[in-house]
């Protein structure tokens, strides 16, 4: 998949926490499985592997792939609904869903397959014994993205595309076909446009089918649905699910604003504290299984809805033709380095999940500021270098302790990142695709403790046991 082939509508979807790697895609990845038959399956075994294995249970990987193999989707599946996240899952059962009732078998393997740490596999029997499928992969490729086995088995073998390589891109007919930053600056100086719109024209190609209002209906949408996360996260109130015992913090926060703010205008460095709140509260919600927006992975999904909160209350004029200017330009951002590099933890560690979505969020609010293309691109360069080597260790294989307060330090730096980018004059010695390069290349050397297997790190330093069960 090429940066110029990501929409927005893939980047920014809305699904159920805590985990759009470990959740979202494993839900995806059962009900694409389930498709494939030719009747609906009696007993389904599902593999787990590498990371999948070791986190799961944590992340309720077991739940979300039961739950996708009797009919739920992410994008539809009530947060609420049973088994509740947290609730222990059986390694063999029965569980019934809208469309069929399926017995199953769950078996993890924490050793990883080659091409991706993050693997299911899926063999299924009919009623009467019939062998429906065997051993069908999948992949969960970070932020809900997956693929099969001929799919991730074609990618490696084109390879990527060289640096620079616009006029190679594989979607050429696109209006602006760009790989890299580089071609995506290019792009914007030859025709004296923004980023937001070099990707409202392609998604609108991409979209031709089903019409560009499409895209604006799914980018008001994301908005909306961050907004009512921020919201919830407020409202609720008691201990995440999972055993840490972690305490919701942003009802007692935002209290906490509410009595020093008298006159509802915070001033100075206020901001920053209800910048903290917004992150805390849409990352408690997602440890929690609730709604969320992926953006880019749910791991991180308080960074950007943090930083559009901190424009929308802090700055004049954040209008919703803005939040969608804010969106697209993030999302040229992630589908780069979703190409170059990676977007998921169990694969580059944190740095692909949080320096991802703080580039993200850091060139959204550079443009809605001003800035030019180059000054975007030195935001998301400067926010992304500043989170490189970033470890994915979280403690319990939950996503809760560092995860929830990484993503209020993450929108912090989002927000010093666009502005330090909007005083300077766009030009860098180090370009985000250097950065990214060199993100993709820190992944490739980091050991596999530290990348979402809570194996090393801080994961290790609380004493609280990861539950993997040896195939």
């Amino acid at each position: 998949m090429s940066a110029t082939s990501i929409s927005v509508t893939d980047l920014f979807t809305i699904g159920i926490g805590p985990s759009s790697s470990h959740t979202v895609g494993p839900m995806r990845a059962a009900q694409a499985f389930v498709d494939t038959l030719s009747e609906d399956p009696a007993h389904v075994t599902v593999t787990f592997r590498g990371s999948l294995a070791a986190t799961g249970v944590g992340h309720g990987t077991d739940r979300a792939a039961l739950l996708g193999l009797v009919g739920y989707t992410p994008t539809t599946v009530s947060p609420e609904v049973e088994p509740v996240l947290g609730t222990p899952i059986p390694a063999s059962g029965t569980i019934a869903g809208p469309d069929r009732t399926v017995s199953y078998s769950l078996v993890f393997d924490p050793q990883p397959v080659s091409e991706h740490p993050n693997c299911l596999y899926f063999d299924a029997r009919a009623a009467d014994g019939t062998v429906l499928a065997e051993r069908m992969e999948y992949f969960s490729l970070g932020g809900g993205f997956i693929q099969d086995r001929a799919e991730i088995d074609a990618q490696h073998l084109q390879g990527p595309l060289p640096a620079g390589a616009a006029s190679a891109a594989r979607e050429a007919d696109v209006p602006y076909p760009f790989e890299c930053s580089d071609d995506l600056l290019v792009l914007c100086d030859e025709s004296r446009t923004s980023i937001a719109d070099v990707m409202a024209e392609n998604e609108r190609y991409l979209h031709k089918s089903d019409g560009w209002d499409t895209v604006v209906r799914h980018l008001d949408q994301v908005w909306e649905t961050m907004q009512e996360c921020v919201a919830a996260g407020i409202e609720k109130d008691g201990t995440l699910p999972g055993g840490l015992d972690v305490k919701r913090r942003a009802p007692r926060l935002h209290q906490q604003l509410l009595d020093k703010d008298a006159d509802d205008r915070p001033r100075g460095l206020d901001a920053m504290e209800w910048v903290n709140l917004y992150a805390l509260a849409v990352n408690e919600e997602n440890a929690a299984g609730g709604r969320v927006v992926t953006a880019p992975t749910n791991g991180a999904a308080g960074i950007i809805p943090a930083v559009m909160h901190y424009c929308r209350d802090f700055t004049d004029g954040f209008t919703a033709e803005q939040a969608r200017e804010f969106l697209l330009t993030a999302g040229a951002v992630g589908a780069i380095i979703k190409t170059n590099a990676s977007i998921s933890g169990a694969e580059v560690g944190c740095q692909g999940e949080v320096g991802s979505a703080s580039a993200m969020a850091a060139a959204g609010m550079c443009a809605y500021l001003g800035g030019s293309p180059s000054q975007v691109e030195n935001a998301a360069e400067i926010a992304l270098e500043h989170n490189l080597g970033l470890t994915c260790d979280p403690v319990g294989g939950l996503v809760q302790i560092p995860c929830i307060e990484r993503n209020a330090i993450g929108a912090i730096k989002s927000i010093n990142a666009a502005r330090l980018a909007k005083l300077g004059d766009g030009n860098n010695r180090v370009s985000l695709d250097n950065v990214i390069e060199t993100m993709a290349a820190t992944g490739r050397d980091m050991l596999t403790k530290y990348k979402e297997t809570s194996t090393g790190g801080l994961a290790t330093q609380l004493g609280f046991p990861v539950n993997i069960t040896e195939c």
